[in-house]
């Protein structure tokens, strides 16, 4: 196997791996929100109104850019959805809970990890086993294009959302 060979080879390996991940949760919390309004309260506790459409969004979110991922297809912008994702995760729902995910809550370890690596291999792009090569899309353009387009998607979408949806909810006060 030559050098670019293995090149390919992880990419792929990363590509199908972190998409089938993100599918997996997509593919979960379609069952949830088949089975009752349990996953759009959870959204709602945590600040994100409506909960039902935001159950919705990510869902959808999840399972495409999962399935785009495991096919290599438009792979900055799959892998940019992917960290905004699970740094909207890290905002609302992980930051408080400290770094380790073993903490009680889960700790942001994991949602960091996933967001780090997807903007990294965005930057990568998909290799020639993909069909983005397949359908010649000059992926990743350049390095330095491809991490700012994944960066900017990924961080800039993340903050975009916040701002426009999240409403952390108000601490109770202790002294009552």
């Amino acid at each position: 196997m030559n050098d670019l060979d293995v090149v390919n080879l992880a990419l792929l390996i990363a590509r199908v791996w972190i998409g089938g991940m993100m599918f997996a949760h997509g593919w979960r919390h379609l069952q949830s929100v088949r089975t009752g309004p349990g996953i759009a309260n959870w959204f709602e506790s945590l600040g994100l109104k409506p909960g039902p459409v935001h159950a919705w969004m990510v869902t959808l979110t999840e399972l495409g850019v999962g399935a785009m991922l495991i096919v290599g297809f438009l792979t900055p912008l799959a892998y940019a959805g992917t960290a905004s994702i699970v740094l909207v995760a890290l905002a609302t729902n992980h930051w408080k809970n400290g770094f380790f995910i073993n903490n009680p809550g889960e700790g942001y370890e994991y949602v960091a990890t996933v967001a780090v690596l997807s903007i990294a291999l965005g930057t990568l792009g998909p290799g020639e086993w993909s069909l983005d090569d397949a359908f010649g899309f000059a992926f990743p353009f350049d390095p330095g294009t491809a991490l700012l387009i994944t960066a900017i998607v990924g961080i800039g979408g993340t903050v975009a959302f916040l701002a426009a949806f999240w409403r952390p909810p108000k601490k109770a006060d202790a002294s009552a």
